[in-house]
């Protein structure tokens, strides 16, 4: 669901070299058709039984459900139009998998729910999984409901597997362009700790989700192992965070977000790093 996008496309060609047979549900229609291509609209209950279950002759039922398919952020819609189209799609997924017995589902939760766009300094870093959930925009709500849901839905079914991935915030190489320019403005990028994830990445971190073989509900973060920017992380802290506790080494350009639990539990390791794309820019002083 939502393979249109810029995860979305990228995930489509990592399970497609997989060995997976996908199709793409989603409003728009990919730029570039890659798999079968179906429009549907995830507030809509009846289409979404009908993807999983079966239609005519395109498939007659998935083993397992991606959903990345939403309002993207909290400046797409408004508070109140991103909260009911989110969660409702979400719901909507949850319980379409239930009486059709699909067991593995990976949905994309989001970073944001770990207090961005920190307005107030994050509670400690790098950031973890056990950061208590923090959300303070309508976006992240749903997310941190969402999570919740999956909770719920799999004490209701232990067989079930529901994987939420907060993802940072995606980009495509075409986006590294733009990066040198947050030297000079670092201070754009603190509402997510300078954080990112190349979209080739994010897809291996599905595909490794996919693979993962113990029911219940889990939540990995999923970012890349370095920052957005060229000075040292922890001058960045010192200048926008002072005071903030820092619970493991940080040399470098390290992230401040932990993908410790990802690389253990899901085999994820980052393999696009934006530095790889652009010339990196002289360190501030």
């Amino acid at each position: 669901m939502g393979g249109s996008g810029k995860l979305g496309s990228a995930c489509i060609d990592a399970l497609l070299e997989d060995g997976w047979t996908v199709f793409n549900f989603d409003l728009s229609p990919p730029r570039e058709p890659k798999c079968r291509f179906t429009r549907l609209d995830l507030t809509d209950y009846g289409q979404v039984v009908e993807a999983f279950a079966g239609i005519d002759e395109l498939h007659d039922g998935v083993d397992a459900v991606v959903h990345l398919a939403a309002i993207p952020g909290a400046t797409h819609a408004g508070n109140a139009a991103t909260f009911v189209n989110n969660i409702t799609a979400t719901y909507h997924v949850f319980q379409a998998v239930k009486p059709l017995k699909i067991h593995n589902v990976v949905w994309a939760s989001s970073e944001t729910l770990l207090g961005y766009p920190f307005n107030r300094p994050p509670v400690y870093v790098p950031l973890d999984e056990d950061v208590p959930k923090l959300p303070e925009v309508a976006y992240s709500l749903v997310k941190d409901l969402e999570e919740e849901m999956a909770v719920q839905f799999c004490r209701w079914d232990p067989g079930q597997k529901l994987i939420g991935l907060r993802f940072s915030n995606v980009m495509s190489p075409d986006d590294y362009a733009d990066f040198a320019a947050f030297e000079n403005d670092p201070a754009s990028r603190k509402w997510n700790l300078w954080s990112y994830i190349d979209a080739r990445d994010g897809a291996q971190a599905v595909v490794q989700a996919l693979a993962y073989d113990r029911p219940g509900f889990e939540a990995f973060l999923i970012a890349a192992d370095d920052t957005a920017m060229s000075t040292p992380s922890l001058q960045l802290m010192d200048v926008f965070f002072p005071g903030v506790e820092v619970r493991s080494e940080i040399e470098g350009t390290a992230a401040l977000c932990s993908i410790a639990k990802a690389r253990r539990l899901l085999g994820f390791t980052p393999r696009h790093r934006w530095r790889d794309h652009v010339p990196t820019p002289p360190t501030a002083s």
